[in-house]
């Protein structure tokens, strides 16, 4: 009798759940608004509901479903089904699975949404086949998972693999996490558009202003100096050059701290594909502790997109057998 399990990624803007099968296709999803701030309880009720209507849209009953996953931003338990602790959605000490079983009386289990992001590509994305990997997400911020002898690895205290937070300069820009010269402030997508703007202000004349009036909305993106690199403009390319070096420096220190086999990049910067990775890769290849060694990390851009959260929640629940 075929297996069916849902994935929940819980988001601050955006709840979306997922029933996936045994070969880890994604049969129906549903999504809803997470509106936040709002009681935890109310928030669990719409994961609930999201994650019948995925059910009902696959065509099977909530009760043909093995168990529910929850992939959180923060410090997600994974023992006893509370998020300790998640700035983005105001939880503190929330016990979200037993918020969700008052609903759906499954089992359920939660994990930190990097984690279980990097689950998902490790089970059937860019990691797959592989032991260990550290998966890196390139967004608002500098999201990290880790996988070690093929577990998630959280620390002893659920709040592992905040990669992003991490210094690669010593008292620089300031991080959201109240340190500064953080990964995350440098390499995040955050990061790229401040130096894109700090470029713009110190030149002028160049191409980034005119590309940015051709916009919709006019805003600043993290395409804009790639963009603006490849039509030629050399502030652009300074901001490129200087966005590629901190993400390989951010990243050669990944690899010498765990020295996985695959290294997983994902989010929209990695949209950029070759213009990205081929130099992050010589550059990593240059200064990586094993540059002598005849094994080295492998350096892939992620496969599944926003799909990798989803599939790895949907597992939790072989992973903490």
């Amino acid at each position: 009798m075929k297996k069916y399990y849902i994935g929940i990624d819980l988001g601050g803007t955006n709840i979306s759940a997922g029933v996936v099968d045994e070969e880890f296709n994604i049969l129906a999803k549903a999504k809803t608004r997470t509106n936040c701030p709002r009681a935890a309880k109310l928030i669990a009720d719409d994961m609930a509901k999201t994650a019948i209507e995925a059910a009902t849209k696959a065509g099977i009953s909530i009760d043909d479903v093995e168990w529910i996953g929850v992939g959180s931003p923060g410090t997600a338990n994974s023992d006893t089904g509370v998020i300790e602790y998640s700035n983005n959605l105001g939880f503190l000490n929330t016990p979200l699975a037993a918020l969700i079983q008052e609903t759906i009386n499954k089992p359920v289990y939660v994990e930190n949404d990097a984690n279980a992001a990097a689950y998902g590509e490790f089970l059937a994305g860019a990691a797959k086949g592989s032991n260990s990997a550290v998966c890196i997400t390139l967004g608002t911020g500098v999201g990290g998972g880790i996988i070690i002898d093929k577990k998630i690895y959280a620390g002893f205290n659920y709040a592992g693999a905040e990669l992003g937070h991490t210094v690669i300069e010593v008292d620089g820009a300031q991080c959201s996490c109240g340190r500064k010269g953080c990964f995350e402030a440098y390499s995040s997508a955050t990061g790229l558009i401040r130096m894109t703007k700090e470029a713009m202000e110190a030149d002028k004349s160049s191409k980034m202003f005119e590309m940015v009036k051709a916009e919709e909305d006019g805003r600043v993106t993290g395409r804009l100096a790639f963009d603006a690199m490849r039509a030629g403009d050399k502030s652009a390319q300074e901001v490129v050059d200087k966005y590629i070096k901190y993400l390989a420096v951010g990243l050669t220190n990944m690899i010498n701290i765990f020295q996985p086999e695959i290294l997983c990049i994902g989010g929209g910067v990695c949209n950029e594909g070759d213009a990205l990775l081929l130099p992050v890769k010589e550059l990593v290849a240059k200064e990586v502790y094993t540059k002598n060694s005849p094994k080295n990390t492998e350096i892939v851009i992620a496969k599944l997109g926003n799909d990798a959260g989803i599939i790895g929640a949907a597992f939790l629940g072989k992973a903490k057998k």
